[in-house]
């Protein structure tokens, strides 16, 4: 099994399979434009630009799970990414990535690739994880999706190889989709 297995919504409710993708090396993010982590979508569009000739899509999930920063409608979401940030790449329909309603796509991701913790360099660190040890002490072993902007890269055999947590630093990210298009 591998990601091109499954078919996804697009904003305007039309089915997409990710095979059409195939041979390509994927950035596949959940995302929400009300966000402490909503100005990453700027950098995810650089690194876009930079990168789309050489084999790289980014494909945009928006949730609206964590703290309802995802409010708006998919036409909504899509004018604000695309107005504020300049966001080219595609977007998909809102969608849920935790939970009985997960779509099955994000099922397979989590399943694929747990949790691995947040970046300890980062400065909401300490916020999320304090978060969430009052929540569920035992977070760090549960796989699913903590946060906005949770990112899992997936090489060109349609094979899911890292996943990134919003905390991330986007050079590592960027290096890694390097190594991946070479």
């Amino acid at each position: 099994m591998s990601v091109y297995d499954f078919t996804v919504k697009t904003m305007d409710g039309s089915e997409k399979k990710l095979s059409d993708y195939a041979g390509k090396v994927l950035l596949i993010i959940n995302t929400a434009t009300a966000c402490g982590f909503t100005p990453q979508y700027g950098d995810l569009q650089d690194i876009y630009t930079k990168y789309k000739e050489k084999g790289l899509e980014i494909l945009d999930f928006p949730c609206n799970q964590f703290g309802n920063q995802a409010p708006g409608s998919n036409d909504e979401i899509h004018q604000f990414c695309s107005g504020r940030f300049g966001v080219t790449f595609p977007q998909f329909s809102k969608i849920e990535v935790n939970g009985d309603q997960a779509i099955p796509l994000y099922q397979y991701l989590v399943e694929e690739k747990g949790f691995e913790g947040f970046d300890p360099g980062h400065e909401l660190t300490s916020v999320l994880e304090k978060k969430f040890e009052e929540t569920n002490p035992d977070y760090k072993n549960d796989p699913s999706i903590k946060w906005n902007f949770t990112k899992f890269l997936v090489d060109s055999k349609g094979n899911v190889v890292k996943r990134f947590e919003p905390t991330a630093d986007m050079k590592k990210l960027e290096e890694s989709i390097k190594e991946l298009l070479s």
